[in-house]
């Protein structure tokens, strides 16, 4: 009974986080959001995008939600 309970929980975790993701990319969007440590260079025959800011931004994002995952399944 309990592993049935579990999955449960991931997928409504799961969904919470994608839910949360989707509304953050959609209000982005509509704000034409630009991170300033994103670089982008752009030449004639040439472009180069090196996300950083993104990178950092996703990076705590996904530490924060995973430590509140790793302590909701702890009890």
């Amino acid at each position: 009974m309990k592993e049935g309970f579990l999955i449960y929980r991931i997928f409504f975790l799961l969904s919470i986080f994608f839910l949360i993701t989707g509304v953050i990319f959609f209000l982005f969007e509509k704000i034409n959001f630009k991170n300033p440590l994103d670089f982008k260079i752009e030449r004639e025959n040439f472009k180069f995008y090196f996300p950083l800011g993104t990178s950092i931004i996703v990076s705590i994002v996904l530490t924060i939600i995973l430590n509140i995952i790793f302590r909701f399944f702890k009890r």
